[in-house]
């Protein structure tokens, strides 16, 4: 259905519609300093083709989304909620199927627990509620990347940028599931769609957050699944177990071998269907 600029909470977000208008929505919320672009068109496509209208969206200093200067975002994470919020109200009658990944998956969480009207159904990929003292920390690969980070690009060539992005989502990937040439496409659409690439890249870091929703998850009454890469660096699957553990009747599917990362296409034939199941379930139905 293309993409469209909508005015809300006075900002422009760029949004982007897959399938029947009229049928049950989903809206995919992405992950820290990424664009709708992630969320591949074709997972979205096989989403709409299952019955569902599906939304994407460019967050804040993303993609074609009201932008900030580099280090200086204008906004906190209880404002990222309420574009979700807003988001749902206009695009999906006010009440949307969620799924959000990593960051995303954070908002997801607030979203739940504090607007669950608005939330027919929850999706967490990749995500956690954050650092936790039982819960695994981040792989040491990962670790010692954050301690000794590459050098910035120079955020004027477009093509230095796309290769400074391959490098920093190969350190998120199960490495049986990077795909360079996938991602290096992904990436050039990206950088040619971002108003402003370094404040893409730098300032959801700087974003004030909700605060950890752990304390709150048995609040959560939406049906809720739990979909997570076996080799996940970042949030290694014991964060899963966790947030599976702690809301009511979540549902885990493990994706071996992937790691933080949108699932690759490879896994679409199981996460597809897991999500449609997923998303023809309904609250009342639920309780």
């Amino acid at each position: 259905m293309g993409e469209a600029i909508v005015h809300v909470n006075g900002v422009d977000l760029c949004t982007e519609t897959f399938g029947d208008p009229d049928a049950p929505a989903i809206l995919l919320i992405g992950g820290m300093g990424a664009s709708m672009d992630w969320w591949d068109a074709d997972f979205c496509r096989r989403l709409a083709l299952g019955g569902r209208k599906v939304i994407r969206y460019d967050f804040r200093d993303t993609g074609r989304s009201t932008t900030w200067p580099p280090g200086a975002p204008g906004y906190t994470g209880d404002d990222l909620v309420a574009d979700a919020v807003a988001l749902a109200d206009l695009l999906a009658a006010g009440r949307a199927h969620i799924v959000g990944i990593s960051m995303g998956g954070a908002i997801a969480q607030h979203l739940a627990i504090d607007h669950p009207e608005r939330v027919a159904t929850l999706t967490l990929v990749s995500t956690s509620t954050g650092p936790d003292d039982d819960l695994p920390p981040i792989d040491e690969r990962l670790e010692a990347a954050f301690a000794d980070p590459a050098p910035e690009p120079d955020w004027s060539d477009p093509e230095a940028v796309v290769a400074h992005l391959v490098e920093d989502w190969r350190l998120f990937a199960g490495p049986d599931f990077f795909d360079q040439e996938y991602t290096r496409e992904i990436a050039r659409q990206v950088v040619a769609r971002t108003i402003d690439i370094e404040s893409s890249v730098k300032n959801h870091a700087l974003v004030k957050g909700s605060g950890s929703a752990r304390p709150r998850l048995r609040e959560i009454t939406a049906p809720t699944l739990v979909v997570h890469g076996g080799a996940d660096p970042f949030f290694p699957p014991g964060h899963a177990v966790m947030l599976a553990r702690e809301i009511n009747r979540a549902q885990l599917l493990i994706l071996d071998g992937v790691g933080h990362q949108p699932p690759p296409p490879s896994t679409w034939d199981v996460v597809v269907p897991a999500i449609l199941g997923h998303t023809a379930l309904s609250l009342p139905e639920a309780q």
